[in-house]
């Protein structure tokens, strides 16, 4: 959800909107393996050298024993499947720590990724990292000022205020990391649900989305002054299904996209919002995938939740 994606950014060079024409439906340029009952929410994880060894990781939102968080490479093959989770509904990456929202244990179960293997393992601490009830999406929060590191938690119901959590993940002499609650923010209107979570550490904002009403945006560091006020509520129109994956596509300089993907059953819509004014619309895409609940921003290329077809579609954007 933090990374650059060179092929979008040729689009909005001079401010310029974006438009596919009506007829237009983007096709995937490659689809992963399907997981075993329900495909949910994409997160991506960087190798620190190699491209060629970047990972998917993705839910396969099931109760126990087949919830699974599934690890894929870059041909969509899967590579490692850790099973056992009580469906886990999203994944976020934020260096080598992949956390996972398991609904069914009011917990996130967390994993540390070895940076030579790419190989996957469970660090959560027993009984450390309770979370509000039924969480579903998460977004990790690196603080550049001191490396500490957040996850905002969304869980499946709760109040008009104080909707989110954000826990501040710390690991132990032993590696297990725990999570403390240090918040509760965040409005809802009361339709629908919260799902999706995406972070922009770079300008310390985080975005969710409100599923029936828009999208809202907050600081995402807990101790800043103005932590408690929205920002911003955007996204309220335009939409013909819910409001579900946000991924935020950022340069160097600060501009950029946010993206949102519009849930339709087999044409999952791509509504692309300008960085620096989340007010501004840059445009919409039409996808060929099926009723899209997670995505993901890659450095060339976005993930999208296929849910026909039980996986993920890799897609690159037009010029």
């Amino acid at each position: 959800m933090r990374h650059s994606l060179p092929l979008l950014l040729i689009l909005i060079a001079g401010g310029c909107r974006i438009a596919a024409p009506p007829s237009t439906i983007l096709r995937p340029f490659l689809e992963t393996a399907a997981v075993t009952d329900d495909a949910d929410d994409p997160a991506i994880w960087l190798h620190p050298t190699d491209p060629t060894r970047n990972l998917i990781l993705g839910t396969n939102k099931a109760p126990a024993p087949t919830g699974a968080l599934v690890v894929f490479s870059l041909d969509g093959r899967i590579r490692q499947t850790i099973t056992g989770l009580d469906r886990p509904n999203n994944v976020d990456v934020q260096d080598n720590l992949a956390v996972v929202a398991e609904r069914y244990k009011n917990q996130l179960r967390i994993f540390r990724i070895d940076p030579v293997t790419g190989t996957l393992t469970d660090v959560t601490a027993p009984g450390g990292t309770l979370v509000k009830e039924a969480p579903m999406g998460v977004g990790l929060y690196k603080r550049p000022s001191d490396g500490a590191l957040f996850a905002i938690v969304a869980p499946k119901t709760g109040p008009a205020d104080g909707y989110l959590g954000q826990y501040r993940l710390d690991a132990s002499p032993d590696g297990k990391v725990r999570a403390t609650l240090v918040r509760s923010f965040g409005r809802f209107s009361g339709a629908g649900e919260i799902e999706a979570v995406a972070v922009d550490d770079a300008l310390g904002f985080v975005y969710y989305a409100d599923e029936l009403s828009g999208i809202r945006k907050y600081h995402a560091d807990p101790d800043h002054p103005d932590a408690a006020r929205e920002l911003a509520h955007f996204a309220t129109s335009g939409f013909q299904g819910d409001r579900e994956g946000i991924a935020i596509i950022a340069n160097p300089d600060g501009t950029g996209i946010i993206v949102c993907s519009d849930q339709i059953p087999n044409a999952t819509r791509l509504h692309l919002f300008s960085r620096q004014d989340p007010s501004r619309s840059l445009g919409v895409f039409t996808t060929s995938a099926d009723s899209t609940d997670g995505l993901e921003a890659a450095p060339d290329f976005l993930i999208l939740m296929n849910s026909k077809g039980k996986n993920f579609h890799l897609y690159r954007m037009p010029k």
